[in-house]
């Protein structure tokens, strides 16, 4: 049967998180990306048009909030209210306009002298994490008993904390330290309006009751008797409130949707009213299913050829079907790259990322299929929201690569259908990491990647990195363009 409707654009965007980094000695002065085999993402950069981009603006080393706000279009400057929101709706954990929210950690405190030993009381916490928000959610405060208290474990060592009442600010500090070994931190007002005063006060002393609860806790009497570090804080940070902002579809006229098992930038698309689709078995770090993943995206954006993941709602025990039609703007999240900069796990970043390409060959192998119907074109768009050096073990400042391709064009570049369709669907696991494992070891000098293409089509870059983006037709940018630059190749490709 013959289609006679112009085919839809859609776009398949995979963004990974903590994706830049820097030259490594112990790499013979190149990135991991460049030392790592990625035979697809070099085949969208050989098919595309490339560039660096600075996810917020030069110069600025950016948390992946602010930077997602950048990337899909919404200055942070104007809409940024804290990161404690994100989290806390990504968590499930509904906001009201007038609550505050935090992005919290369950942390280890000395208690004789109030130093916080460890910011992380467990990274895999996600058998006690629940158990333990159980514990805290609805808890009351004994001099404010006005306010209601919502916890929601979100992923790994982090929980949502939600507050509710009457005359609370986003406009106060946090009790994080942001190092161990350091000092709680008591919350204090940020400007000069008895809001804040008061909220900082409310904060406090939910600081302190959550401690008296998390003390007294007999799962943490037994994670003491085997010798694990007991979860007696919570680390409340990020102080936010909802943010009131054009949904994604109105501002860009693209139907969106997100795979992004970390918690607060699920929380960050439900803010911009993008539905969040479920992927099972993917957790959001080191034991996430990729192909789970792409699985779902893929889906969601060859509706209705195939039935359309289920979307989350927050607050809600049920969920609600994904939209009839599809989605144009399908938006992959992939967290495991972020952690290994965090962990400083050189070897295993280079050992994820040829992980997260291996899921984009499974990716581009589903939107294939769905392309040979004659219902969709699709392109590709491949970048990071920022680096996270492993030598530096956090966020910086410099820019991370852009790919951006016509779908057609990759399995050209890639080596024909037959490659494609040959990709296994079959999920894997990322590199296996042992909590505390010291990745970072002196490796021989290796040769450059034997790179699989050339140039193809669209500018001169034949390979996916920091370094070859910089020769990209796109320049350097930054991220408040990005959209704008999908847009408008959509438009030439129409």
């Amino acid at each position: 049967m013959v289609n006679h409707e112009k085919p839809k654009q859609r776009v398949a965007f995979v963004l990974i998180d903590g994706l830049g980094d820097v030259s490594l000695p112990t790499f013979g002065y190149r990135t991991p990306l460049q030392m790592a085999n990625t035979p697809n993402l070099d085949a969208i950069a050989s098919a595309g048009v490339n560039g660096l981009m600075d996810p917020v603006e030069a110069g600025l080393a950016c948390g992946s909030d602010t930077a997602h706000l950048s990337l899909l279009g919404y200055d942070p400057r104007v809409y940024y209210r804290g990161r404690g929101a994100f989290e806390s709706m990504g968590a499930g954990l509904a906001m009201s306009p007038g609550d505050i929210a935090f992005k919290s950690n369950f942390a280890t405190l000395d208690e004789e002298s109030g130093i916080v030993i460890s910011r992380r009381a467990d990274r895999h916490f996600e058998e006690e994490g629940p158990i333990l928000c159980a514990a805290l959610d609805g808890m009351k405060l004994p001099s404010y008993p006005e306010y209601e208290v919502r916890v929601r474990y979100a992923t790994e060592h982090r929980c949502g904390v939600v507050v509710k009442g009457p005359k609370l600010s986003g406009n106060i500090s946090g009790t994080d330290p942001l190092k161990d070994n350091r000092l709680l931190l008591k919350a204090e007002a940020l400007d000069n309006t008895d809001e804040a005063k008061h909220t900082a006060a409310v904060v406090n002393e939910l600081s302190k009751e959550i401690s008296r609860i998390l003390i007294s806790h007999p799962l943490n009497a037994q994670r003491a008797a085997e010798g694990k570090a007991i979860a007696n804080l919570v680390l409340l940070r990020g102080c936010g409130i909802r943010i009131e902002v054009p949904p994604f579809e109105k501002k860009h006229d693209l139907w969106p949707c997100m795979v992004a098992p970390t918690k607060i930038i699920a929380g960050l698309g439900l803010s911009l009213g993008i539905d969040i689709l479920e992927a099972p078995g993917a957790t959001g770090d080191y034991r996430t299913l990729l192909t789970s993943k792409a699985t779902a995206i893929a889906k969601a954006l060859s509706a209705p050829v195939q039935p359309c993941p289920h979307v989350f709602v927050p607050g809600e025990d049920n969920h609600k079907p994904g939209r009839v039609d599809g989605y144009d703007f399908g938006f992959l999240h992939i967290k495991a790259i972020d952690d290994a900069g965090h962990d400083k796990a050189s070897i295993f970043k280079v050992k994820a990322m040829e992980a997260v390409d291996r899921a984009i060959g499974q990716l581009a192998r589903l939107l294939w299929q769905a392309e040979s119907t004659g219902n969709f074109h699709y392109s590709l768009c491949i970048t990071g929201d920022h680096s996270t050096p492993v030598e530096y073990g956090d966020h910086s400042f410099e820019p991370v690569p852009f790919a951006l391709c016509r779908l057609e064009n990759f399995v050209k570049a890639v080596g024909g259908e037959a490659i494609v369709m040959g990709t296994s669907l079959e999920p894997f696991p990322l590199p296996k990491v042992e909590p505390g494992e010291d990745l970072r070891v002196e490796v021989e000098a290796q040769e450059h990647r034997n790179k699989r293409c050339s140039a193809f089509s669209g500018d001169s870059v034949g390979e996916f990195s920091e370094i070859a983006a910089a020769r990209g037709c796109l320049g350097r940018f930054p991220g408040g363009e990005m959209m704008g630059i999908i847009k408008a190749f959509l438009k030439l490709n129409i």
